[in-house]
């Protein structure tokens, strides 16, 4: 499944189109590891070992939102990130959150 949206792209969502309930939204990120559904958005915190690779990590999922036009809401601290998704056109959880969300793990898990 994480296989399959890291291959897709982010497309524009129309203001009719319906956001994921809490039940689904669960069931979509089981394969996403460490991402959680919290008041109608998703979230996952990431920890580094210091300020440089937090930073380096940031300007990755600056240049993913980038490429995707979907952006996420960034809390940085010095050594770790929390990253959440919430399409705000349509009032929740839809694929594009969920598209980010499984690039954002291939980029940790492709990490040297």
């Amino acid at each position: 499944m994480s296989q399959a949206l890291v291959n897709r792209h982010c497309v524009p969502c129309h203001r009719d189109t319906v956001p994921y309930d809490a039940t689904k939204t669960s069931e979509l990120l089981a394969p996403l590891h460490g991402w959680r559904y919290i008041d109608n958005a998703i979230e996952c915190e990431f920890h580094f070992p210091d300020y440089y690779r937090t930073m380096a990590f940031v300007n990755a999922v600056a240049w993913l939102a980038h490429q995707e036009d979907h952006h996420p809401q960034l809390t940085v601290f010095y050594q770790r990130c929390i990253v959440r998704y919430h399409t705000h056109s349509i009032g929740g959880v839809s694929d594009n959150d969920l598209i980010c969300a499984a690039k954002i793990n291939m980029l940790i898990e492709s990490k040297p």
